[in-house]
């Protein structure tokens, strides 16, 4: 009996060591404020080698896992806790620390505001960079970075690659591009942030990226569009909320009569489009490109409209709403009995649980309020078909 014991041992040590060795990444679990990693015990660990693994003191371990400071058992599972001390989201580092890149694993359903939203509001064109791809390419079973580990060179066999490998093949992150050209390692030793960084600033500011820093943290409200574009809802009328660098051309001369003709719409980007997203400058598309997609169900209801700010539309003619109740990518008719005019937007989500939300039916970007006439209001009252 004593011998068959024996024998499930060692084969139970031998699955536990052949799981880590195929693990190459650092898979984040939890939500904001409670994110965490999980580590299966091997032999000879401790709560104090464990504790200089991931730069956690080991004296919060036990307590962060209900359970008693006693001899670790192999195969035992510990949740780790990410805290300000070794998760990292914007680079900074002291010189005597490695970043290990954390990896999650996209979800059904989720989309790039989701995941910002879950992993401490990192923003979304930070997770873009890091990852190599656009908002457009996220899709279920994805492996995103969606931050770093902070651990002592010195102490931590993650920062040397070894112990729990960091993540080696973070190619699948998207169709023919890796996510480790951006982060990699040379010849297998720690993983870096170094070519990665970036910084968020106000449409029309031109920034150098600097070599090492990611982005600021993001506003509650950022959002994703299905072309990529970055757009953050605004929560007053005067928005100054941070989002994507974009190079904007000197605002073009104001254009006085907003009921151009459809025929100007071809050609309309060189002049009323290029001020980038000023509501002063309307778009002329005749209600939109997406248009010619609407699928008028007989249903309708009226409402207050608000407004987010965008970079889309002003010259592709791309308008998009946020809607709650309503499945993401429908498009939907707006109307504006005041001007009447209407545009066509496809929709991104459900409208940002937050109190400038409330009473509002839909939000719109600003340049489909542009083209309905209502520039700079804070609310106006509309008319949805879908």
């Amino acid at each position: 009996m004593r011998l068959r014991a024996t024998a499930l041992l060692l084969i139970s040590f031998v699955f536990v060591q052949f799981a880590q060795s195929q693990s190459n990444e650092l898979i984040v679990l939890g939500q904001t404020g409670k994110l965490y990693l999980e580590h299966t015990v091997v032999a000879k660990e401790n709560w104090y080698s464990i504790g200089r693994l991931y730069n956690v003191n080991p004296k919060e371990l036990a307590p962060y896992n209900q359970v008693a400071m006693a001899p670790l058992v192999i195969g035992q599972t510990l949740h780790i806790p990410l805290s300000a001390t070794n998760f990292s989201q914007d680079g900074v580092k002291t010189p005597a620390e490695t970043l290990v890149p954390l990896m999650y694993v996209v979800q059904e359903k989720e989309w790039m505001y989701r995941i910002s939203v879950n992993h401490d509001k990192v923003p979304i064109p930070t997770l873009e960079k890091w990852n190599h791809i656009t908002g457009a390419q996220v899709h279920p079973g994805m492996h995103l970075i969606v931050g770093y580990l902070k651990v002592k060179t010195a102490l931590s066999a993650l920062a040397a690659g070894g112990g729990v490998p960091t993540v080696a093949s973070a190619g699948t992150t998207s169709a023919g591009s890796s996510a480790g050209a951006g982060t990699g390692s040379a010849g297998g030793t720690g993983t870096t942030v170094q070519g990665t960084a970036e910084t968020v600033t106000p449409v029309h500011t031109v920034t150098t990226p600097k070599p090492s820093a990611p982005a600021p943290a993001p506003t509650p409200t950022t959002v994703q569009s299905d072309g990529g574009t970055t757009i953050s809802v605004a929560k007053k009328p005067v928005d100054t909320t941070p989002v994507a660098p974009v190079v904007s051309k000197p605002p073009a001369p104001k254009v006085a009569d907003n009921s151009s003709s459809s025929g100007s719409s071809s050609s309309g980007s060189s002049s009323s489009t290029s001020s980038s997203s000023s509501p002063q400058f309307a778009p002329h598309f005749n209600g939109g490109v997406f248009k010619s997609d609407f699928s008028d169900g007989a249903k309708s209801t009226n409402g207050q409209a608000g407004i987010f700010k965008s970079t889309s539309g002003w010259q592709d003619g791309k308008y998009y709403a946020l809607m709650n109740n309503m499945a993401v990518g429908t498009i939907v008719k707006i109307s504006d009995p005041t001007t009447g005019r209407s545009v066509y937007a496809k929709v991104l989500g459900p409208l940002p649980d937050m109190k400038e939300s409330a009473g509002l039916s839909v939000r719109l970007s600003n340049a489909a309020a542009a083209e309905l006439g209502e520039g700079d209001a804070a609310k106006f009252n509309v008319a949805i078909a879908y």
